[in-house]
């Protein structure tokens, strides 16, 4: 598909949305180094700070990667974008639902693969949970990628990096209700001693058990 010159209206937003179709289409492939700014300008018939601008949303995204000195290359040809917008219409016990099957496997991954760093943040974690209080979300998001960082194993989390964005809306929105169980503080406690113990099986259900609760009153207000 041939890129075309941008219109006046959200220059930025247009050359985003074309570079996003060229990658889809298979212009380039992963590993590729795509055109330089003065060569997408020209062909766009935009500035060269509205095509870095634009390049630099898609690095942001994971879909590019900029090497200093070497230029721009592609990392990825699928958008993980579209997979958040859809995700946008999900309710909140989809939500907890997904992370039920993410974040126990990746309790069970990091008991086996945690290192003293990891218990280090973990603990670190762990710790400002219990100072922000039973209803910090952002703590609590923290938390979790803390689980998934030691599982060591970097597609889990990349998944769970752009998950984690739609996991801290249903947060904020859930935690902001009252109907809501707040953050089970004992819970997480639990779930890092079964990861500082190295065992899988007792991880897995710690990170189970910590979900259940929310997930039960969920079911309970919206009858499934």
């Amino acid at each position: 598909m041939a890129l075309q010159a941008a219109g006046r209206k959200s220059l930025v937003d247009s050359i985003v949305e074309q570079l996003r179709d060229q990658l889809a289409d298979g212009e380039w492939s992963v590993g590729d180094r795509i055109p330089t700014e003065h060569v997408l300008a020209e062909q766009l018939g935009v500035g060269r700070n509205t095509v870095r601008e634009a390049v630099r949303v898609l690095v942001h995204a994971g879909l590019l990667e900029s090497r200093q000195g070497n230029g721009t290359f592609v990392r990825s040809t699928a958008d993980p974008a579209a997979v958040l917008r859809s995700m946008q219409h999900a309710g909140t016990l989809d939500v907890l639902e997904l992370r039920v099957a993410l974040e126990a496997e990746a309790a069970r991954l990091a008991a086996v693969r945690r290192d003293e760093d990891d218990l280090r943040a973990l603990r670190a974690a762990l710790a400002e949970l219990h100072e922000q209080g039973d209803r910090a979300a952002d703590a609590d998001i923290a938390f979790h990628r803390g689980i998934v960082e030691a599982t060591h194993n970097a597609a889990f989390s990349e998944v769970y990096r752009f998950f984690s964005t739609q996991v801290h809306e249903s947060l904020v929105t859930s935690l902001g209700d009252h109907e809501m169980p707040p953050i089970d503080l004992a819970a997480h406690t639990a779930l890092v001693d079964a990861v500082e113990s190295g065992d899988p099986a007792a991880a897995e259900q710690a990170a189970r058990a910590l979900l259940q609760v929310p997930i039960d009153v969920i079911r309970g207000l919206v009858g499934r």
